[in-house]
């Protein structure tokens, strides 16, 4: 689904917008069974700072655990979530620099929800990453509803964030960098 090489999601483009510090602590909200972010943030984290892999399901979390120890990668931790459920994330509140939303908000209809929860872990200052699929692209399900950044921008309104930067994340993606307040 990610690609570096071919185009569909430029991860290390991404990643570079939102990563400031080698000692920031970071999230990948719903990573995924590959961390496609995950394992590339490592890169750039390097062991001064802390990526949380956050997934629902554990069969996911077990193969960045198994792919993290033969690699000797100690800064990953993954974490079993909800993040539908606010406080459900084993990650204290204000303590994240960046999270990452990526494909994620349009799987629940609760995405605010999701948003909600994302921005409890942020710090003051700390940057949230919504990469997700435009609607007209998306591949899969023709009749699944995918969220609008128009839906995102309306739902933030209730949250302490400010939307610092609206863009094409691929072809057939959106991204959304917002700073909470």
């Amino acid at each position: 689904m990610f690609d570096n090489k071919n185009g569909l999601l430029k991860i290390n483009f991404l990643i570079n917008k939102v990563i400031k510090n080698d000692n920031d602590k970071v999230a990948d909200l719903g990573c995924g069974k590959f961390g496609y972010f995950v394992f590339p943030l490592t890169k750039i984290i390097g062991k001064r700072g802390k990526i949380y892999a956050v997934d629902i399901i554990k069969d996911n979390l077990e193969s960045i655990n198994s792919i993290a120890r033969a690699e000797n990668l100690t800064q990953i931790e993954t974490i079993w979530s909800n993040l539908e459920i606010y406080k459900g994330t084993k990650i204290p509140d204000n303590s994240l620099d960046v999270a990452f939303l990526v494909c994620l908000l349009h799987q629940s209809e609760r995405y605010l929800d999701i948003l909600k929860e994302s921005v409890r872990m942020l710090k003051t200052g700390g940057r949230l990453l919504i990469i997700d699929w435009n609607k007209e692209n998306f591949i899969f399900n023709k009749e699944k509803e995918i969220v609008s950044p128009d839906e995102i921008k309306e739902g933030i309104k209730k949250l302490p964030l400010d939307l610092q930067e609206e863009f094409m994340a691929g072809d057939y993606h959106y991204g959304l960098l917002l700073i909470k307040k």
